[in-house]
């Protein structure tokens, strides 16, 4: 599914308009009409009392279209115009009129913190007051409002976006924006629902289907591109019957120090798990028994005894993936270096490497094309350096990308693969999963991708997904707080049967 801006949003209306020879006061009442669906499909005639907040432009004009057919359908509703400028859209005045010679009662305007209504706990909020066009600091009394709606607990459902909300930035006032327990948005999801920054202020999102036009949506890339399983199929590589370990490629791990050695056996194991034919540690010496005996099923390579001092292979690896538990003693960032210039197979940096590549910038420019980097967040602000906010952050690693032609990884909630401009949004993973190891399975899991003959992007976007997948398989079982890395590492196979289930054959099985 595709994530596109609030102007390619606009564009899409556009299009439709003149594919479909309608309205914006008809696409208004189609895009409406199924928020009311939706709505209705859910509440069954509930008596409750339902406070419909509406700005002065199309959002407002969705609310107007929601309140008139909730009346219609016999609901208990009250609207609201918040009047925060003299401005109002032609979609917006139409509808208000359609909502008068229908309502017994007028909507109540809001002008001041005087007017703002009682709310009962018991009650529902519709909050379609500003929408994705907007584009100016709020004024004081709505940013009034806005706390008022958000400290009287009711259940509160935003249109298309929570108002307060930019659609490309974070906001001005944190206090200022609707906390939505739902958002109901239109055709495809906006950034600002992933991004930590502003992602809190949706508690759930609903996609819903409003008939954009369809030419238009698949010939224009968006900004990014949300990945659930339905992104991910194309890109897995079926198994043969008649293939060998040899098909699935040898690939190496390599890192650990004095101390460090459990992050090479997840990273070991979890490349072993993800299907790579064979798989090599290359560690000091201090974990050569702990390797062989904690994975039996892998090789191993031993140097001096607590570091790494040379790195040396008598093969070509398939892929490599290198950095966790490495350290940065003056030795290891030496055979760092050396090891950058002799390498020439696909590779995934990870911990350690990257904060040696953020110590010598130089060896940025030893890296293969499309080298694979999996920093957590301090990690990344040592490469690409302090940002402003999210939006800073996602700017700074498309630069860093394009100019040093790498894939870099954005861990959060929901992970973001960056290669230049594009953006890969994971739509899997947990909470449970902010512990010690997990960065490390990842590592493994990409890198024995990698070495299976994916793609270098489709090795990151799958593997960030299955990690996930993973993890969200695994925490139904130990809960966020039980969950630790080995047991997303013992999940990665499930996550592979989950990803072939369709609805139609789990339900025959739970038959």
């Amino acid at each position: 599914m595709k994530i596109f801006s609030a102007q390619q949003m606009r564009m899409a209306d556009e299009a439709t308009m003149v594919s479909a020879k309608i309205t914006s006061l008809e696409l208004m009442e189609r895009a409406a009409t199924q928020i009311f669906n939706l709505l209705h499909s859910r509440l069954q005639g509930s008596p409750i009392m339902i406070h419909v907040f509406c700005g002065i432009g199309n959002n407002g004009g969705d609310g107007l279209v929601v309140s008139r057919l909730l009346l219609e359908h016999g609901y208990n509703v009250r609207t609201y115009i918040v009047n925060f400028s003299d401005n109002r859209s032609k979609e917006f005045l139409s509808n208000y009129d359609r909502l008068k010679e229908i309502a017994k009662d007028w909507p109540i305007q809001l002008k001041c913190e005087e007017d703002f209504p009682q709310l009962k706990r018991e009650d529902m909020i519709i909050d379609a007051i500003f929408g994705i066009g907007l584009n100016r600091p709020l004024v004081p009394w709505v940013v009034s409002l806005i706390k008022h709606l958000n400290t009287s607990r009711c259940f509160k459902l935003s249109i298309d976006i929570p108002s307060g909300l930019y659609s490309d930035k974070a906001p001005d006032n944190p206090e200022g924006v609707i906390f939505a327990n739902v958002t109901v948005t239109f055709q495809l999801p906006k950034l600002v629902f992933f991004l930590p920054e502003t992602g809190m202020y949706t508690q759930d999102l609903e996609v819903i289907d409003i008939g954009l036009d369809r030419n238009f949506l698949m010939q224009n890339p968006g900004v990014g591109v949300l990945i659930n399983k339905n992104e991910v199929l194309p890109l897995y590589r079926p198994r043969h019957k008649f293939s060998h370990k040899g098909t699935y490629g040898h690939c190496v791990v390599i890192g650990g120090s004095y101390g460090k050695m459990g992050s090479v056996v997840l990273a070991t194991k979890a490349a072993l798990t993800t299907g790579a034919g064979l798989v090599t540690a290359y560690i000091p010496e201090c974990g050569y028994e702990v390797l062989q005996t904690a994975v039996p099923e892998a090789m191993v390579i031993a140097d001096s005894d607590d570091e790494l001092e040379e790195i040396t292979l008598d093969f070509k690896p398939a892929a490599i993936g290198i950095g966790i538990g490495l350290g940065t003693g003056e030795k290891t960032i030496s055979a760092f270096e050396e090891f950058l210039k002799e390498n020439t197979s696909p590779l995934v940096i990870d911990a350690d490497g990257i904060n040696i590549l953020a110590k010598k910038p130089e060896f940025l420019e030893k890296l293969p094309k499309k080298t694979i980097l999996t920093p957590h967040p301090k990690e990344l602000e040592r490469l690409v350096g302090k940002w402003k906010g999210d939006f800073d952050k996602i700017k700074k690693t498309k630069a860093f990308s394009k100019q040093h032609d790498c894939i870099v990884l954005i861990k959060g909630a929901n992970s973001i693969t960056v290669f230049e401009d594009q953006l890969y949004v994971n739509n899997t993973g947990n909470p449970g999963m902010a512990t010690a190891g997990s960065g490390d399975v990842l590592t493994g899991m990409i890198t024995s991708l990698l070495s299976q003959g994916y793609d270098p992007l489709h090795a990151a976007v799958f593997g960030v997904y299955l990690h996930g997948s993973s993890g969200d398989i695994a925490v139904q079982k130990t809960g966020f707080e039980g969950l630790i890395a080995s047991e997303i590492l013992s999940h990665i196979g499930p996550a592979f049967i989950e990803l072939f289930k369709t609805p139609n054959i789990e339900g025959q099985q739970e038959k």
